[in-house]
């Protein structure tokens, strides 16, 4: 006889409204009787298959089965599996209610206090043995939810029969559901407080994503990659430092090269670690930085809008090739930094937006948790479980993808609560002040931890005011940042590039200003994707003049930056001189990049990185005032600069002189630190680069005649439209 469910319990199964199922579903003893309930809507019939003896279920009532099972001696229960038919099927399948928990009270501990800084070791799929049954282990985040379900390809999307149990105070609901296995899509159904039940979403912890548009999270197994850059991972410290020489490829990996031959779709992971890691090696960068690979919906967002933080995107493979390519690029000896998103998500229904039926990951009020400019939300900062979601998916990226460094994008949107805000449309700071405290903690609380795992690595910011202390370490004040990016230059000096050098002596203050701030932070100088894209032009295309001139101006830039203190950034197809703006769906101009213009400033960045890293003086000191000096700084008039680069005592100094009018300067005196000779050791208006081969023929012999600051001085060309590099030899 089955012995009855009430009323009320066995409507809460039916209708999946359940908050604690395993008080209920799998095997329990009621007195002397051990009995088992089970939901299986497919089944006709259900039995229980111990020692290989079936033990039929009674339905109860619907997809609801009950039935009595002999327990052992000591009252306990033997191990059983499932059997069901629905009279031309069989099906065996182990009962996920018969499984105890995963999570452990440490686990528990850590998650209530927000500390958990390996979160995703707690949450996300799991795929594991558990009490010898092969399984994925689900465990998802969601305090106000009245109900959770996993629900995906191993259970027919169906959200009655995987509802998960909820670990009290810490708000995190789990199961383990044996037989889900390595690439099972799933999301979770959410029951809200109201009792509405809400879109399916995807894991917030989730390994793994389907391809866009389809939106469900993939179990990937991320344990076990057998990395094989041991030795880089050991010695990689000096390649991060200030003092080292610094020169970043930015990539978008879907559109640096795809395969014509196969509808255009991109390169692999696997193809970008044999193609891109030898063109970067080639081009002499020394690392490269992947634009977002956090999976995101939206193409168009380049990955800027993420909603898969701990999810590599699908696109060009899976996690561990994504790992392969980053192995491949550290056996190379390129450092890899990834861009991390921390400043915003998108709304999108399966995403993080009122995760649980609640503003669970973002501000309720719109003033605080709505980005008005992407139409994107922000997370709450205060929150501890979401700082602490935040933070473990910097160290997630570090740990287990060997990233060398993170690049954090929109940092001065985290900064002001009034960020791109009128008035009334922000609520200030607890002191009634602008600045964001929480999100100011956060980003201190995310680099102490990021070089608390290991301090060989960088974090850099994309930062575009004058916050100070950006890259000062968190215990003097600072935010904690390795690095911060030089907006301002960049900003400045493009647009002194923009006008006609017959105008630029008016706006000679452009290409100088930034030495005014340029070692309060440690600065990267930055020509970035936002800089070539949405009607901006393409670098080429922003230089003005004839063909001739366009080339020779963009040459005398690149000059002008690898000469200039502080590390280089530049983004894919710009040192292949790309006529057009970047479009994330092509690839790079690589028949363009054939032509001989377009191979001599490609030529010229090569050459630019191999100078650079080979003489100290261009990269020991960048971050130090005294690794620099002006020797021509007022010389508007001839739209002239030339100054001073400095190392170590021992390293040999640099002058970098630059002429940014087509005017040949043919005898420009420059004052020099010393006699001696002083090579020219690249002249970016050379024959192999597309220049006019003027220049200094090989260097010039100082002179003892004081000019400026200096007691020698060398009597240079320089050419039209030309940065010139001089080297004093021993």
């Amino acid at each position: 006889m089955t012995q009855p469910l009430s009323p009320e319990t066995l409507a809460r199964l039916l209708t999946a409204r359940h908050d604690d199922p395993f008080s209920v579903l799998g095997p329990h003893r009621q007195g002397r009787a051990m009995w088992i309930t089970a939901i299986d809507p497919g089944a006709e019939t259900l039995c229980a298959v111990i020692g290989g003896r079936e033990h039929p279920l009674d339905r109860v009532e619907g997809p609801v089965f009950r039935g009595r099972v002999p327990g052992t001696r000591d009252g306990g229960m033997r191990p059983y599996r499932l059997r069901g038919r629905d009279g031309a099927r069989v099906w065996d399948y182990d009962d996920a209610y018969r499984f105890g928990t995963v999570l452990s009270d440490l686990d528990e501990y850590l998650l209530g206090e927000g500390t958990h800084l390996r979160l995703w070791r707690a949450l996300g799929a799991h795929v594991m043995v558990h009490q010898g049954v092969a399984g994925t282990h689900f465990a998802v985040w969601a305090p106000n939810a009245r109900r959770v379900s996993v629900v995906g390809d191993f259970n027919a999307w169906d959200g009655r029969r995987h509802m998960m149990r909820h670990r009290g105070g810490t708000g995190v609901w789990e199961i383990f559901v044996p037989g889900a296995a390595e690439g099972a899509a799933y999301k979770y159904e959410i029951v809200g407080p109201d009792g509405e039940l809400g879109p399916l979403k995807a894991d917030p912890v989730g390994f793994g994503a389907e391809h866009p548009p389809r939106t469900a999270s993939v179990v990937r197994d991320i344990g076990g990659h057998g990395w094989s850059d041991g030795a880089w991972m050991q010695a990689r410290g000096p390649a991060n430092r200030r003092d080292a020489p610094i020169s970043i490829y930015e990539v978008h990996l879907p559109s640096w090269r795809r395969r014509l031959d196969q509808g255009g779709r991109p390169l692999s992971y696997r193809e970008l670690a044999r193609d891109l890691v030898a063109y970067a090696v080639w081009m002499g960068f020394t690392h490269l930085e992947f634009m977002p690979v956090s999976e995101y919906p939206f193409d168009g967002s380049w990955g800027y809008q993420p909603v898969g933080m701990y999810a590599p995107t699908i696109r060009m493979g899976t996690p561990d090739e994504l790992r392969e390519l980053v192995d491949a690029a550290h056996r190379a000896g390129l450092g890899v930094l990834i861009d991390w998103v921390p400043g915003h998500f998108p709304a999108d229904a399966h995403g993080l937006a009122r995760f649980d039926g609640t503003a669970l990951y973002e501000h309720a009020d719109p003033r605080e948790g709505f980005h008005q400019d992407w139409n994107t939300l922000i997370y709450n900062y205060g929150r501890r479980e979401v700082a602490n979601y935040l933070v473990a998916n910097a160290l997630y990226w570090l740990e287990e993808y060997h990233a060398d460094g993170l690049r954090v994008d929109a940092v001065a949107s985290m900064l002001y609560r009034d960020y791109s805000r009128a008035a009334g449309e922000w609520l200030p700071n607890v002191h009634g002040g602008r600045e964001n405290l929480e999100a100011i903690a956060f980003m201190q609380r995310m680099n102490s931890a990021a070089y608390a795992l290991d301090p060989t690595i960088m974090t850099v910011a994309e930062e575009s005011t004058s916050y100070p202390g950006v890259s000062r370490p968190v215990d003097a004040g600072g935010l904690g940042f390795g690095y911060k990016w030089n907006m301002g230059w960049m900003n400045d000096t493009l647009r002194y590039m923009e006008k006609d050098p017959i105008h630029r002596s008016h706006h000679h203050h452009q290409m100088t200003f930034a030495l005014t701030y340029s070692f309060s932070e440690n600065f990267i100088l930055p020509i970035s994707h936002d800089e070539v894209v949405h009607g901006k032009k393409s670098m080429l295309g922003k230089m003005p003049g004839n063909e001739r001139e366009r080339f020779a101006n963009l040459r005398a830039y690149y000059g002008f930056m690898w000469g200039h203190p502080g590390k280089k950034l530049l983004f894919m197809g710009c040192e292949i001189a790309q006529a057009g703006e970047w479009h994330h769906d092509g690839e790079l101009d690589w028949a363009g990049a054939e032509r001989p213009l377009n191979r001599g400033v490609q030529a010229l960045v090569r050459d630019l990185n191999a100078l650079y890293r080979a003489t100290p003086a261009l990269y020991r000191r960048d971050c130090e005032g005294d690794g620099f000096a002006w020797l021509s700084l007022h010389d508007a008039a001839a739209s002239c600069l030339a100054w001073l680069r400095l190392g170590e005592a021992g390293d040999a100094p640099v002058v970098v002189a630059c002429n940014f009018t087509p005017v040949e300067r043919p005898s420009y005196r420059i004052g020099v630190p010393g006699p001696g000779f002083w090579a020219e050791v690249l002249n970016t208006d050379a024959a192999l680069y597309g220049g006019g081969n003027r220049g200094n023929m090989g260097g010039r012999t100082a002179e003892p005649i004081p000019h400026g600051t200096q007691q020698w001085s060398i009597d240079a060309v320089l050419p039209p439209l030309s940065t010139v590099f001089f080297r004093q030899e021993k």
